[in-house]
């Protein structure tokens, strides 16, 4: 009898022990749950009102910097504003990730605490007379002091955790340069598809007009491009840009102007290669990497038919990559991009006009944030937009079935719209003598005045006529428009009135767009022969050039030379002194 009193009476005592333990063990989780969790609505209130004000401020002296680009100080605090803003939202985020770590933790070892507690009460037997309770007591509180020295030895240690540990370093914290071309820089360049502005006029006249691929007469260089493409050469500087896909990788190349050797190669993310089902089937005339890229001269930017957009500095660095969906369209995404001041320009155009998918992407060039997103009542397209300056401001704008709309690209707000275009929309709008020029693939070409507000579609069109190519972006000297078809007839009209001045069956095929080249027009057909025709109000062929390799592509245009892609090269054409 007295052996099993003494029994009860130990398992009483280590009971006692063990559910003191449980208790101050819920209790010490608790307090760390509280302190965590305060310390997270700290930080969160710290980076929705300090933050915001940052940005708020960085906001601003952004817009400033606009109505004064040449202040060099102004710029210098853009950029270091910019810097410590990434860098403490960087430790904010990084300091709510540890912490929501650590709460979570510090919540499973409280609620351990407390089902341990509640069990060991049930358990508990029944308190038997005898024994020395003081003994007992001074057991249970030495029990208690080791588990909250435990739980403030963890609470201590995971604070020390949260104050030093490493950041995250971002883009190894070195000063983004925010800074944008101006005009001037840009018309030294070729920095989209179809040159400045969009339009396929080069600024330079003192391009080669005789060549022979086949010969070598005229070619500088040439340099085989690693993957297919449809895209344009982009050329900035030195540098050439141009991409290339297949179903397992997607590139952007940068290759040297002078020797035509590849600098560097960046790879994008490809969801074909990723085990995904395919979206859609890839037609061959668009293939994986269809749009051209466009630059700014401190950055390249490149998209691709899955709607995967990335940013490459100009030593070959991804900056940033953003996908913005798959496109609900049967060719997948063609549009190339452009630019504005700093904001890259997406027409995102998809499905049908009531689906309500299309939109107008602004992004913020270098860091990728979405700046303003525009919804568009228009369907799936082809055509690539043009920012142009209008008057005393810039107009974007963009064509697809049924709408041909103005925005202004600094905010996405829409100035004007016009009805009056149908089917799959492919050749990209101009702007010249005051009009912009939109066409309908065979139907129709529509000339409209940009000055209006809302929809003028019955106020600003100023003429129309029948049919248009289907493919090739008309090109303008201002005094003349020129259209070209894919299967060869070349037109002259007069932009102020639409009248026909001529027309002409090349009998050749074509899919790159005419350009402009002082008094010429280069046009380039798909057996990669050149005509060189007068820009006048008679046809008259000034000289024929073959490369000897199909082409497809829009060419470049620069100081002195001629940058080309075909189907499986790149090439300089240039005056051999």
């Amino acid at each position: 009898m007295s052996f099993h009193i003494n029994t009860i009476k130990q398992n009483a005592k280590a009971m006692n022990q063990w559910y003191a333990s449980a208790v101050s063990t819920a209790i010490v989780g608790s307090v760390f749950s509280f302190i965590i969790l305060a310390l997270l609505v700290s930080n969160f209130i710290r980076t929705t009102v300090i933050q915001a004000r940052r940005e708020q401020e960085l906001i601003n002296q952004k817009i400033e910097i606009q109505s004064r680009p040449g202040d060099e100080q102004l710029l210098s605090q853009i950029r270091q504003l910019d810097l410590q803003f990434r860098q403490s939202l960087i430790r904010n985020l990084n300091f709510t990730r540890k912490g929501a770590y650590l709460l979570l933790g510090s919540v499973v070892i409280t609620l351990i605490g407390l089902k341990s507690a509640a069990y060991l009460k049930k358990k508990m037997p029944a308190p038997t007379p005898g024994g020395d309770r003081l003994k007992e007591q001074m057991q249970e509180a030495k029990y208690s002091r080791l588990a909250v020295t435990a739980g403030m030895v963890v609470l201590g240690l995971g604070s020390f955790l949260l104050a030093v540990s490493p950041e995250v370093v971002f883009y190894e914290a070195k000063p983004v340069d925010i800074s944008y071309p101006s005009v001037e820089q840009i018309s030294k360049n070729w920095p989209r598809f179809r040159g400045p502005g969009g339009l396929g006029i080069s600024t330079y006249t003192d391009i080669p007009v005789s060549w022979n691929g086949k010969t070598g007469k005229g070619i500088l260089w040439k340099t085989e491009v690693p993957l297919p493409g449809m895209n344009s050469p982009v050329v900035w500087g030195d540098r050439i840009f141009l991409t290339g896909g297949d179903p397992n990788e997607f590139h952007v190349f940068c290759f040297d102007v002078n020797t035509g050797e590849l600098i560097w190669t960046g790879k994008v993310r490809n969801l074909f290669s990723e085990g995904e089902e395919k979206p859609f089937d890839v037609w061959d005339d668009t293939g994986y990497a269809a749009p051209t890229v466009v630059t700014d001269g401190r950055r390249v930017y490149a998209i691709f038919i899955t709607g995967i957009v990335a940013c490459f500095d100009f030593d070959g660095n991804k900056i940033w990559e953003k996908d913005l969906g798959i496109p609900d369209n049967m060719y997948g995404y063609a549009s190339s991009l452009a630019m504005y001041q700093n904001l890259l320009l997406i027409q995102y155009d998809q499905g049908d006009t009531e689906d309500d998918k299309s939109r107008l992407i602004a992004l913020e060039g270098f860091s990728g944030r979405t700046v303003w997103q525009a919804k568009r009542p228009v369907a799936s397209s082809w055509t690539s937009l043009i920012v142009a300056e209008i008057g005393s401001r810039y107009q974007l704008i963009t064509c697809s079935n049924p709408w041909i709309i103005s925005y202004d690209p600094a905010d996405g707000e829409e100035l004007w719209r016009v009805d009056c275009l149908g089917a799959d929309v492919a050749p990209s709008p101009i702007y010249a003598n005051g009009l912009i020029f939109a066409v309908e693939p065979h139907m129709k070409t529509v000339a409209i005045r940009p000055d209006g507000r809302g929809d003028v579609t019955e106020t600003h069109v100023a003429w129309k006529i029948d049919g248009g190519p289907d493919i090739c972006s008309p090109v303008s000297n201002g005094q003349f428009l020129y259209l070209l078809s894919s299967d060869g007839y070349l037109g002259c009209y007069k932009t102020e009135d639409g009248a026909m001045l001529w027309e002409q069956n090349l009998k050749d095929y074509f899919q790159a767009s005419p350009s402009l080249v002082g008094d010429k027009l280069y046009l380039l057909s798909e057996e990669g022969v050149m005509f060189i025709v007068e820009a006048g109000r008679e046809y008259k062929e000034l000289a024929r050039n073959e490369l000897g390799e199909k082409c497809y592509a829009s060419p470049a245009f620069l100081d002195g030379r001629i940058y080309l892609r075909s189907e499986k090269n790149l090439f300089c054409i240039g005056n051999q002194d």
